[in-house]
Order: C-alpha cells, then structure tokens, then sequence
C-alpha cells in the first residue's frame, strides 16, 4: 500500500499559504503531474485555486468551513473518494495545530512536513497582539517562510522571536517579488570580541539566539552575565542549568533559554539569581540535535531577587 504524503500549511490568512502550495505544486520536480494532489482548503483569501490551475497540476481542491468537520470520519471519506497520492491541508490561522494533530488520519495517510508562512511587514503587530495564536501557528513548523521582506525588514529581529517559539524552525526570508534574500548581518548590541564579553540584561536574548546559531563563533571566548538557576529533569555532576525565561506565548508559557554551565564549586541554589563569568566550549546536545554553548565557570557571585525575568527581542 503506498503511502500518501500530508503536508500542512499554517500561517495567518493573506500570510501566502495558498501561493505556496499553487508554486509548489507547479515546480516539476516536486510535482510532475501523474500524482493526484488533495487540496483541503480551511479558508479563502485573495489569492484563488482555479479549475484550469487545478487541472493543470491535477489536483482536487475541497473546502472545509469548520474545525469540527475536519475529523477522522471525513479524512477517511477523503480517501474512499479520491485516492490521492499527497495532501497539502491549507490551515485555518485561527485554528488550532495542536487540536488537528490529535486528528486519526487514514492508515496510509503519513505527515512528513508542517510549513508556515508569515508576512514579515504585520509579524510585530501579531506578536503584540495575537501572540498566543501565532505561538499556535508557527511552534510546531519544520520550515517558516517570511515572504514581503524589503530593506527595512529587521531579520534579527523575526529570528530572534521565531527561535524563541521553535528552535529547530529554518527560517527562509523571501522579497516582495519572491525571491530568496540572505539574512541581514545586523550588528549586534554588544561587543563580541571584548574580553570578555560583557552582557547587559537587555542583550542576552539576543546573544543566546546568536549563540545558538553560530556556537564556534563564541567557542573559547570568556563572557560575563546575570541569569537564574533552573532546576531540570537531567542531573549531570558538577553542572547546573543556567539562563533566562524567554515569553513564547503570555507570562505563564515561556521557554527556557540557557546553558549548561560546568562548575569546580558547589552548586548554586535553584532558582537563585547570579552573576557568572565563564569561558564557552561547544558540546554536541542530543536533545536538540547538534552543537550548543556550554559554560566553564570561572567566577561566581550570588544576586539579591532579579526585577526583570523575562527576555525579550526588540
């Protein structure tokens, strides 16, 4: 029984999901026209899937009005019907991702990819003011496209933010007309070849994310900064967890964004705030998947309460 490939698509509406999937579809090398294609379409905008444009790329497309009739009774009738060999779902943006993944979907039915589109021009307006839906939009996505990017696009800025959502996302920035451009080199609000480095409370969101990205960057460079010990599920000897508290979705969804720091000395009182000065090495993580920083303790002093315990990206 061959399997049929779901891909989902999420994103806010007028966010370019329905031009994603008509120019994927029409790229011979992913789509060559033999394989039936299902199009389940959760809501309209501007941009229309045409009969001609359907027919060319022999796809179906059916509309879907309402969460609750996207269950497991009508994915099953989908595949008595048509057959189809893919299934690209263009998602609702008001609906919930972590509801549909609970979904039971046909036996040869296989997602292997969640996509997301976001206009980079009205990202900060929905992270101010719809923060918890494009949490639920974009935490589970593989690959985030940021289309309408031009020269005032702050790239820093949307990576920072997307990291602090969904580490492992790649993140591509697409122009206005389409095609891809590189991520700008922003400089950073701090000197990374100071020694050390010098981080003030404002600045560690953004040198983690950096960090994150470009671990060798910082392999064997000394950094000083205040952030709060976390107590963690993992216990190593003579290491304790060291960061701050990222707001991902409100105050009371937030994600850790800290290291691993390795100590001589006994170790810190959890949820205590300290100063550390300490040098980077890069170790591999299983949890996530590749390199990370890691922090040899050099010095260490306790802090009174921290004020500000949330990290933000501006």
């Amino acid at each position: 029984m061959a399997e049929c490939l779901v891909y989902l698509f999420t994103g806010f509406l007028e966010s370019g999901k329905t031009t994603l999937i008509q120019e994927t579809l029409a790229d011979p090398g992913f789509n060559d026209g033999n394989e039936k294609t299902l199009i389940l379409l959760c809501e309209e905008g501007g941009v229309r899937y045409t009969k001609a444009l359907a027919e060319k790329v022999n796809a179906t497309v059916v509309s879907v009005n309402a969460f609750e009739k996207l269950n497991a009774a009508f994915l099953a009738k989908c595949e008595q019907l048509f057959h189809p060999d893919r299934v690209m779902i263009e998602f609702n943006g008001m609906w919930s991702v972590d509801q549909f993944l609970d979904v039971e979907m046909p036996l040869r039915w296989i997602l292997v990819q969640i996509l997301s589109t976001v206009d980079a021009s009205t990202f900060q307006l929905y992270l101010n003011n719809m923060r918890s839906v494009l949490y639920e939009q974009l935490r589970h996505s593989e690959t985030i496209i940021f289309n309408r990017c031009d020269d005032s696009t702050r790239t820093l800025y949307l990576r920072n933010n997307i990291k602090a959502m969904n580490k492992r996302a790649q993140l591509i920035y697409e122009n206005k007309d389409g095609t891809i451009r590189a991520a700008a080199q922003e400089e950073l609000p701090f000197d990374v070849n100071a020694d050390p480095i010098v981080l003030e409370d404002y600045d560690y969101g953004i040198w983690y994310m950096d960090a994150l990205e470009n671990p060798r960057k910082y392999e064997g460079k000394t950094v000083t900064y205040n952030a709060k010990v976390y107590p963690v599920n993992e216990t190593r000897p003579n290491a304790y967890v060291l960061g701050r508290e990222a707001m991902v979705c409100c105050s009371d969804d937030t994600s850790l964004i800290g290291w691993w720091v390795h100590t001589k000395q006994f170790k810190p009182r959890p949820l205590s705030w300290v100063r550390i000065t300490g040098r980077i090495r890069v170790e591999y993580d299983e949890g996530y998947g590749g390199e990370v920083c890691a922090i040899e303790e050099l010095a260490r002093e306790e802090l009174p309460h921290h004020e500000e315990d949330y990290v933000y990206f501006t």
